[in-house]
């Protein structure tokens, strides 16, 4: 237990609303390990976003509200701790970067002045250190001339420099995990394989623990230790990464794999999953995955699949592999 530090259990994230009940995330489990990268996994809608927002608190309440479970950090349940202790959590020992850079920085306040006041509002810091503290950042993300981009506004950088600010921003109080909300969407290829060398490099030199959210499993490749794949607000297969691309075991998460450019498949051609994901308040009884599986019996329709034990780091919840 002394290499986990953080757990989720149960954990059940609705959003009650005037067209019924929400249920973005719907009995999630999952440990973080220190100094791995786990990666949440999945098609948009999957509840991977309403998952990472959990574990701060951060979604609208109302009509958001975590209706069960637990998320145990360094002792404490955060879904059950004050808004004061969640304040000092947040940046300082749990920080996160969102995915769209441009809405997530303030357009109004300097690069530095937005780096700055994260780091003082953590550490006791006077405000030639803190002034320090930022620049070496900035410079440690790549940006150069890190100084002269103290004094930008948001509007000055391009969107992958905006990315590295933010990098830099959720790093400046060393914080113990950093959660990723698909940091490489929204940027080109080039940008996307910069920002991943980036948290290679964290990993590396930082020894951080890390929750990647992504919807690619090629990025999952390049980085992740292990991986929780989610469908319809479930976790349905948690196993190690090599595990997960090599031995897939859940029809859901064979489906994404079969998605990837290059996968080999009958037709040689690129393949996708048929039709979409549920409508959250509509959600199909059952195996929410049965509808589009290739692979459904008549109980998928009937009962939701129990989760069952492959191996030790392998687990997943789908009536083929029966407890």
């Amino acid at each position: 237990m002394d290499n986990i530090i953080l757990k989720v259990s149960n954990l059940k994230t609705y959003f009650f609303t005037g067209r019924g009940i929400v249920k973005a995330v719907d009995g999630v489990d999952f440990e973080l390990r220190r100094g791995e990268c786990l990666c949440l996994v999945g098609e948009s809608g999957c509840g991977k976003t309403v998952t990472a927002l959990s574990i701060l608190r951060l979604f609208d309440s109302p009509p958001g509200k975590i209706v069960d479970g637990q998320i145990s950090y360094d002792g404490l349940n955060l879904t059950k701790c004050s808004s004061k202790q969640l304040r000092q959590i947040r940046g300082k020992d749990i920080a996160i970067v969102f995915q769209e850079a441009q809405s997530a920085l303030n357009p109004v306040l300097t690069i530095g002045d937005q780096i700055i006041e994260q780091i003082k509002n953590h550490l006791p810091l006077d405000d030639s250190k803190a002034r320090h503290r930022a620049i070496t950042l900035l410079s440690e993300m790549g940006i150069p001339s890190a100084e002269r981009v103290m004094s930008y506004y948001p509007h000055q950088l391009s969107g992958g420099m905006k990315q590295r600010v933010l990098i830099a921003i959720s790093l400046s109080c060393d914080p113990q995990i950093l959660i990723a909300d698909e940091p490489t969407t929204a940027v080109d290829v080039t940008i996307k394989a910069q920002i991943l060398d980036i948290f290679r490099e964290l990993k590396a030199s930082r020894q951080m623990s890390t929750i990647f959210i992504t919807h690619d499993l090629a990025v999952v490749a390049e980085i992740g230790d292990r991986a929780v794949v989610m469908y319809g607000g479930k976790d349905v297969e948690t196993a190690s990464v090599s595990e997960i691309i090599g031995n897939p075991k859940h029809p859901y998460t064979s489906g994404l794999i079969e998605c990837l450019p290059g996968a080999s498949n009958s037709t040689g051609r690129l393949v996708s999953i048929p039709g979409t994901t549920p409508n959250p308040t509509e959600m199909p009884q059952g195996c929410a995955f049965h509808p589009r599986c290739p692979k459904a019996m008549k109980i998928c329709s009937q009962k939701e699949p129990p989760e069952t034990t492959i191996s030790k780091e392998h687990k997943v919840s789908c009536h083929l592999y029966p407890c």
